[in-house]
């Protein structure tokens, strides 16, 4: 009997495919937060808020369509077969998610953009005076 190498192909695939979009998203929004704090002017809290729900999203997406394609439908009869499907589907996700990754930062750089154009700029608000007052007198 011959041995099919198609549940060790899935094996290898599933951790590659969770490390590498781990990897992107967890580059992608550590740097985002400054993109973000800047469209949303120093609002640190918004700015967090937002960039934790495009970080979600793209996990979701990202490992959504991992999942989607990881389907090998045809039997793997050796190593180098093995191999062959795995540089493909894993290429072919390295693409994507290069795609995507490109794609949020068009997002951020787009986001930025409008902010910008918008005027949407918060007032500097000089901080109180430190210490007595002084006064002035005339005489």
């Amino acid at each position: 009997m011959q041995t099919v190498y198609n549940f060790q192909a899935y094996l290898i695939y599933l951790p590659v495919v969770t490390i590498l979009t781990w990897y992107v998203a967890h580059i992608l929004f550590k740097n985002g937060k400054v993109f973000m704090l800047d469209i949303f002017h120093g609002r640190a809290d918004i700015a967090s808020a937002t960039n934790k729900l495009f970080e979600t999203g793209f996990y979701l997406l990202n490992l959504g369509f991992a999942f989607w394609i990881m389907e090998i439908s045809r039997e793997l009869p050796g190593a180098r077969s093995l191999m062959e499907a795995l540089s493909t589907k894993l290429g072919g996700y390295c693409v994507y998610l290069g795609v995507m990754l490109f794609f949020n930062l068009y997002l951020f750089f787009r986001g930025r953009k409008k902010s910008r154009q918008h005027g949407l700029q918060v007032p500097i608000v000089p901080p109180p005076p430190v210490g007595p007052i002084p006064t002035v007198t005339v005489g």
